[in-house]
Formats: structure tokens, sequence, C-alpha cells
């Protein structure tokens, strides 16, 4: 071999060498996935809670030998439970981080924002978030909800408040996307029920006072009444209607009456308030590991983001791709009735290896979708407040 030839064979080499090392770090690379969290803003007592799960499921898999070779990296923002920001942090996952699903997503406004950046770019988007429009959003599949939608929620909720005797409600709502269809629902499911509701205001959770709104749900004369707030605006709400002498039937969502705001409160103000919430499956292996990591009552939303990671790791091993193209293909194979039961993807990816099907069910119970991305069903958890503490009436 001639010096010149030698020369440039050792400069194609050299050429040939960073696109090798570019191949190697592609298919080494870690699949990244976005946690979109209220961190501060009206959902913050839940974003922590919900980002320790997200990063804690994904170093399991790590542990576990990843996915397809490779490492899960969760990249954490803060939506603040604001739209405005919840886009901006988006844009970011999206574009320069380039994840392929964003995990978490609470506030409906904050979801129904980011919702068209998910589809248009092609990146999956979990939410636990609640409101009937989301699902009805063009999204193209790329929505999957673990949190039952308005109907299924109101439904239940529903029943329960006329099965404890109430005849005429009226609702108290923070201006949210889902404020219209739940008052919507709950009117039928009273007629249903031989009561009826009897109006509704909506308040703007900004102002420091609700009393002329009270004080317009007041003179409806109701036996009960249906406080469809966040937990700032609820904690005024409460005290103005114990000062107000307001003595019915109280009824609220557990995500804004949670035990800090119990604690919070005198415990007369919240006397006899029933919270309503869907309810984690509190017999599943997967609630109890969720428990090891947040305490002995994880709220809902741990449960489901826990499940959302899952999802996302065993569809893009069932794909043998990690984009969000492939994890909207393959998800909905993840619970599939028909396959063995797993409950986590440590032991999914173990299943789909040796070339069987997966039935996860996860904390927040089986993860059955129907075509739009809603979750088919799932067990509620009923409470009231006794003496400035909850008592369980039911979980069914």
């Amino acid at each position: 071999m001639t010096f010149q030839t030698t020369r440039r064979a050792t400069l194609l080499g050299a050429l040939a060498a960073p696109a090798l090392l570019r191949s190697s770090l592609g298919q080494s690379a870690p699949i990244r996935f976005g946690a979109l969290t209220p961190q501060t803003g009206a959902g913050g007592p839940y974003g922590p809670g919900m980002v320790k799960v997200i990063r804690a499921v994904a170093d399991e898999i790590n542990a576990a030998g990843g996915v397809l070779g490779r490492k899960i990296e969760i990249i954490s923002e803060d939506d603040q439970t604001s739209p405005d920001a919840g886009v901006r942090a988006a844009r970011k996952l999206i574009d320069v981080d380039k994840v392929s699903a964003i995990i978490g997503t609470w506030a409906s406004g904050v979801t129904s924002a980011v919702a068209p950046l998910c589809w248009e770019n092609k990146v999956m988007l979990f939410t636990v978030s609640g409101a009937d429009s989301i699902t009805k959003l063009p999204h193209q599949g790329f929505i999957i909800r673990t949190q039952p939608n308005s109907f299924l929620q109101t439904t239940r909720f529903g029943q329960q408040i006329a099965d404890m005797g109430a005849k005429k409600v009226f609702s108290i709502a923070a201006q949210t996307p889902f404020a219209a269809d739940v008052y919507t629902r709950l009117t039928e499911v009273m007629k249903a029920r031989g009561g009826e509701t009897i109006g509704q205001v909506i308040y703007d959770a900004s102002k420091s006072s609700f009393r002329s709104e009270i004080d317009t749900a007041l003179k409806a004369k109701p036996d009960a009444l249906f406080l469809n707030s966040y937990t700032p605006d609820l904690t005024v709400l409460l005290r103005e209607l114990f000062r107000a002498g307001y003595e019915g039937k109280k009824f609220t969502l557990a995500y804004a009456a949670n035990a800090k705001l119990l604690e919070s409160l005198p415990a007369e103000v919240v006397e006899g308030l029933v919270s309503m919430a869907p309810s984690p499956d509190i017999d599943s292996p997967a609630y109890k590991k969720v428990q090891s990591l947040v305490g002995p009552d994880p709220d809902p939303y741990v449960c489901q983001v826990h499940d959302h990671v899952n999802l996302a790791a065993l569809a893009i091993a069932k794909a043998g791709s990690d984009t969000g193209v492939a994890i909207h293909d393959s998800v909905r194979a993840i619970g599939n009735a028909a396959g063995a039961k797993v409950y986590s993807a440590a032991e999914g990816l173990k299943t789909l290896a040796a070339g069987k099907e997966v039935n996860f069910e996860g904390a927040s119970g089986p993860c059955k979708f129907t075509p739009i991305g809603d979750i088919e069903n799932c067990k509620f958890r009923f409470e009231v407040a006794e003496k400035g503490k909850y008592r369980l009436l039911s979980v069914s």
C-alpha cells in the first residue's frame, strides 16, 4: 500500500468516525419524557408529588435495563396551573428537549392549551384533567386520559348527592372548561333521582370575596350546594358560607378539599363537607408501590402519573420505537384484556420480550381506553368532614 493510499484510508477513517459515533450515541441516547405538572398555582399542592413518582417509575425501569436498551430521562417543567405558562413549557419540552411524550397535565385549561402543540408535533399527551371538552378536541389519538371525564365523574357524584337526601342543588363554580359540562350532567342525574338543580353561578377566582355569589345561591333556597372549586377559592367560600349561617349540605371535589384545607380551617367551618374523587385501586400492587413513595394515602394524581410512565414505556417496547407516533399506535394495546396481567413496566417488558401481550393494570386501576382516549371506568371515593378530619363514607 502506497503512502498516498494509506493517507487516504486514514483520512476516510477519521471522517467516518464522527458519523459512527453519532450513530452509536443515537442508539444509546436516553428516551425523553416531559413531566408538565403544576408546581405552583392552584394545583401546586399536587405537582411535587407527581414529579417524585414520575421520576421514581423511570428509575425503576432504568434499573431493570431500560426500554429498547436505553434509559428513560425525565425533564420536568412547571405549568404554574396557567395555560400561558403551560404552553411556554410545552414548547420547550417539544422543540428543545425533543420529548416523545408529555405526562401529567393537571388543570383542564392547561391541558386544552397544550394539546394542539402535542398533536401537531406528534407528541403523546397523558393527562389527569377531567373536562369532557379535552377528548372532544381533534387530537387524532394523541391524548390519553386516566382521569374519568366530567360526564362519568358527575354521574357518580350526582348519584351520591341524591342518595344523601339532597333535592334542590345549587352550584357555585369556578370559571373552568368543565363547569358547564358538570352542571348539565348534574341536572340530568338529579332529575333522574327525583331531585333538581336550581341554578349555577360562575365566579372569578381572582376575587378576594364571593359574598355576592353566595347571596345569589342562598336566595334560591337550596338544601345542598355543589362547590365546583379549586383549593384557594374553596377556602374563601367555606368561610363565607359559615358566616352567612348556611346549614345545608355541602359537596365538593377532593382535589379542592384536601387534608391541608381541613387543617387550615376551623372544624366548624368544614363540618359536614362531603368530598368526592376518583379512587385508586387500593388493592393493587402498583398502589402499594406508590404508597411506599409518597405515604399511606396517595392522591389520585400521583397514582395516575405512575401509570402514565409505565404505559408510555410499555408502548415504546411494544412498538420497537420511541417516537410519539409509536406510543400513539401501541398504547391502547397495553391494556389488552386477553394479555398477561402486569402491574409495572419492569414486569411487562419481560412479558413483551417473550412475545406475549400484556394487560397493564396500574395504581389508578385498569388502563383501558375508549377510541377518543378516555378511561372506560374506575371506582370513586366519598368522604365527609367530621370534627376537622375526613371519615370514609364509601368506595364504589
